[in-house]
């Protein structure tokens, strides 16, 4: 309060009656209730305090590091520090890919938490000098409900019969949303009775700031897992093409960048996001390639009752399957072998290269919106895992999409499912009317006969 005053005290022992100190006095006061404007629109009339920034995380790189690469500049320095980070980061996915999918499915949960506890200690430390009540608890309850109901729609999905041989699996699934809506219903209860006055405004913004975190967070990587159960080639090929853009697009653009992109990520560059586009579409043909002639990672993720375990063994269908093609004739006519699945991964590849990238613009702009540099320092080099994941939500939902529209037809397994939960008596009006079609078809005949 005293520095803004003396400032206030010298200019009325001027002449303020000149028109350049009445102006100068005039843009004083009003820079000044600007200021006093932007601090209290982000509180309650009844409380206005600033709103604190959000710390900035300190160095994390371990020190081996920082004295072997101590001689270099900064530039230098982090560039090596990413790269030794991302060598050892592909070498873990490769290991957890080894593990096989239901590793892969509890790696993707891991992740999805710690990005949700990014994203959330950010709005915490944002808000912290308000002492929210019952904020952090209610966050995490939120996530708890909207992960029960989305991993229990995918276990009734896709592992219909493991869930209709254990009782309490099959009582859970019958009545799993009404469950589900009545877990959030007790947390948007307790949100309503922890409304504190002089709060209101802000206990409200921290609601949205939850849900739209749910939103962007827990629906894509649920996403995510679909696709891993779609075959590990529907998980592994768009994430790689995801992580080889953004290697190559930064290689790029260190090494040749000298036109900037975006004003978000001022040190994106044309010639990186050029050359990324290209390195990917031709990574993405190379590894799809390989990885299709592999029932492991081409096979749907089933639950055998033999065995009573998860399997990735089946018959190949078309998609997997080498098959001629004949390039245009401006290439002279060429016949090449190619799996139909390299023909998707150039979609892959294009969306992974064009659009990704604005998952990691809409994260820069959350950054300066709080003026921070990072998410989290959990991977030094990189920031925290969010800044890894930006990309890959928004590839999730893409990936899931197009499996839909373009890959997936109608599922016999899912359509018996549906049929063993009606009455007796539906089932057997369905299998009579079915009999009646495949008469009038002149199917159910020769079927009989080959019986």
């Amino acid at each position: 309060f005293q520095r803004n005053l003396t400032p206030l005290n010298c200019l009325s022992k001027t002449n303020t009656s000149s028109p350049s100190h009445r102006k100068g006095l005039f843009l004083f006061k009003g820079s000044e209730t600007e200021g006093r404007a932007d601090r209290d629109g982000a509180s309650d009339t009844e409380g206005k305090q600033d709103v604190p920034e959000v710390p900035v995380p300190a160095d994390d790189t371990p020190e081996v590091l920082n004295k072997a690469l101590s001689g270099l500049s900064s530039r230098w320095k982090n560039w090596w520090v990413r790269g030794i980070l991302t060598l050892a980061m592909i070498s873990f996915f490769f290991f957890i890919i080894y593990l096989g999918p239901m590793v892969l499915m509890m790696i993707v949960l891991c992740v999805q938490i710690k990005c949700f506890h990014e994203i959330i200690t950010i709005g915490y430390s944002v808000y912290h000098s308000y002492h929210l009540p019952w904020f952090r608890t209610l966050s995490w309850y939120f996530l708890l409900c909207v992960n029960y109901f989305f991993y229990g729609e995918t276990v009734t999905d896709y592992f219909f019969t493991l869930v209709q041989r254990e009782e309490p699996l099959r009582i859970l699934s019958k009545y799993h949303r009404f469950i589900s809506f009545a877990l959030y219903l007790t947390g948007f209860c307790m949100f309503v009775l922890s409304l504190v006055k002089k709060h209101y405004r802000l206990q409200f913004y921290m609601f949205g700031w939850t849900h739209v975190t749910l939103l962007i967070i827990v629906t894509q990587s649920h996403l995510i897992i679909h696709n891993l159960f779609e075959g590990m080639i529907w998980f592994i090929v768009p994430i790689s093409c995801v992580i080889c853009n953004d290697i190559m697009a930064y290689m790029f653009g260190f090494f040749f960048g000298r036109t900037p992109l975006i004003k978000l990520s001022p040190k994106k560059t044309w010639e990186g996001f050029i050359g990324g586009f290209f390195a990917t579409i031709l990574f993405g043909i190379l590894l799809s390639y390989v990885m299709a002639g592999y029932r492991y990672f081409v096979c749907p993720v089933e639950f055998n009752n033999d065995s009573n375990s998860f399997t990735v063994y089946c018959e190949p269908s078309e998609l997997f399957q080498l098959q001629y093609y004949v390039l245009p004739s401006v290439l002279q006519s060429t016949t090449v072998r190619l799996y139909p699945f390299q023909i998707h991964s150039i979609a892959l590849s294009s969306f992974a290269s064009i659009m990704g990238p604005f998952g990691g613009f809409f994260a820069s702009g959350f950054k300066r919106a709080f003026k921070i540099k990072d998410f989290a320092n959990t991977i030094p080099g990189h920031g925290g895992i969010m800044d890894r994941f930006d990309c890959q939500y928004l590839m999730a939902t893409f990936v899931n999409v197009y499996i839909a529209s373009f890959i997936r037809g109608p599922n016999p397994s899912k359509v018996i499912q549906q049929l063993l939960a009606l009455r007796l008596d539906q089932q057997l009006h369905i299998f009579n009317s079915l009999k009646a079609h495949l008469i009038e078809k002149g199917l159910l005949p020769a079927v009989e006969e080959a019986a």
